[in-house]
C-alpha cells in the first residue's frame, strides 16, 4: 500500500492520478470534503475521461492531518511506501508559527511513523528554496549549501527544517529520497501557486517580476517521484528543474497561449515596498492573507540558476520544455472556464 500526503495539492493530485492509472494500491489523506473537489478536477483532465470517476474512487481516502498524530497513525496502517508532499505554502508572516508546525512538526510526525512502521521508502517533496548559491558557482546544484546568514523566508526555513527530519529517517533505517523542484507549473489550482499566473494573465496583467529562477512541469515532477521511488536510489537528493527562465519570459509564453499581449512593464523595488506597506496597513483592518513578505522582497529582483545535471545523468531523465507545459496548462485553464 502506498500512502500519499498532500494528495489534495498540485503535485499530490497529479501523482494520485498517475498511480491510479497504473493500478497501484493507494491511500491518500485529506482534511476536508471541499479539498477533494480540486482533485476531481485534476482527474477530469485525463485522456481516460470516462474513467475519471472510477480512477478517483480507486483511491482509498482517509480523513487525517499530518499534525494530528492519532489520525495519521490510522492512515499508516498497512503502508509500505510513502510520498510526502503535504506542506503549507504562505508568505503571510502572521502564519509563521503555523508554517513551522505543519512543515517541520508535521514532517517529523510522518518520519516517526515511517520509522515505527518500517516503511520501505520515503519520497519527500522539498523545494529549491532550501538551496543557496556557493561563492564562485554559476549554477546552484545539490551540493550548494544552506546559508544560515541569509535572510530566508519562513517558508524556506521550514522546508529546510523538514529536510532535516527526513534525513533523520535515513539515519533510523528508512531509505529516503528528497526531490527539490523549481516553480511547478500545471493545471487544477488556479487560486494558488503558479496557477495564479494563468488566472492573472488571462484577466489582463501589465507588470512582470524582474526575476530569473527554475521552472518545471508538474507532470515531470510526478514522473521523477515515481521513478525514484521504484529505483534502487536511496538516501539521496535531486534538483528538479526543467529550465531557468525569467518571469518576463514565462509571463510572455502564458500570454501568448491566451492570444493576449505580454506584460511589458517591470515591477520596481519601490512598487513592491509600497505594495508591502499597503498590505501591512490594510491588514490592521482585515484578515486577508498577505502575499508579500518583507524579508524576501529582495529575491524578487535576483537571478538564480539551477542545474538538474545529476538527475539527467543518474536517471537518464529528459524534461518537457516549459513552453509545452505552459501551452498544456493554459488549454486546461480555458476548458475549466467553459465548465
Amino acid at each position: 500500500m502506498i500512502l500519499v500526503t498532500g494528495g489534495t495539492g498540485l503535485v499530490g493530485s497529479h501523482l494520485l492520478l498517475d498511480l491510479a492509472k497504473a493500478g497501484k494500491s493507494v491511500r491518500a489523506i485529506y482534511r476536508s470534503q471541499a479539498s477533494l473537489e480540486a482533485v476531481k478536477r485534476v482527474f477530469s483532465y485525463t485522456n481516460l475521461r470516462p474513467r475519471a470517476e472510477e480512477l478517483f474512487s480507486a483511491i482509498e481516502w482517509v480523513k487525517a492531518d499530518i499534525i494530528d498524530i492519532p489520525s495519521l497513525e490510522q492512515a499508516f496502517e498497512g503502508v509500505d511506501k510513502v510520498y510526502h508532499s503535504a506542506a503549507l505554502v504562505t508568505f503571510d508572516t502572521s502564519k509563521d508559527a503555523l508554517l513551522r508546525k505543519v512543515n517541520i512538526e508535521g514532517t517529523a510526525n510522518v518520519v516517526n511513523l515511517c520509522i515505527k512502521n518500517k516503511i520501505k521508502k520515503l519520497c519527500f517533496v522539498s523545494s529549491i528554496a532550501t538551496l543557496d548559491k556557493k561563492p564562485g558557482e554559476d549554477k546552484i546544484t545539490e551540493v550548494s549549501f544552506w546559508n544560515k546568514e541569509l535572510n530566508h523566508s519562513m517558508y524556506a526555513i521550514t522546508k529546510y527544517g523538514a529536510e532535516m527530519e527526513v534525513w533523520r529517517a535515513s539515519q533510523e533505517g528508512v531509505p529516503v529520497v528528497i526531490v527539490k523542484p523549481g516553480i511547478i507549473i500545471g493545471p487544477g489550482f488556479w487560486n494558488s501557486g503558479s496557477g495564479r499566473i494563468f488566472k492573472k494573465i488571462h484577466g489582463g496583467l501589465n507588470y512582470y517580476v524582474p526575476k530569473t529562477t527554475g521552472f518545471v512541469g508538474v507532470w515531470d515532477v510526478v514522473k521523477v517521484l515515481q521513478e525514484l521511488m521504484d529505483s534502487p536510489v536511496k538516501n539521496d537528493e535531486f534538483l528538479v528543474v526543467s529550465e531557468n527562465l525569467s518571469f518576463r519570459t514565462v509571463f510572455a509564453m502564458t500570454a501568448n497561449s491566451f492570444g493576449q499581449p505580454a506584460p511589458a512593464k517591470a515591477l520596481k523595488k519601490w512598487m513592491v515596498f509600497t505594495g508591502w506597506l499597503w498590505q501591512e496597513l490594510s491588514g490592521l483592518f482585515s484578515n486577508r492573507e498577505k502575499q508579500l513578505e518583507k524579508r524576501s522582497q529582495k529575491s524578487l529582483f535576483e537571478h538564480s540558476f539551477y542545474s538538474s545535471a545529476k538527475l539527467k545523468e543518474q536517471m537518464a531523465f529528459e524534461f518537457e520544455p516549459i513552453s509545452e507545459v505552459i501551452e498544456k496548462t493554459a488549454s486546461f485553464y480555458k476548458k475549466d472556464l467553459q465548465k
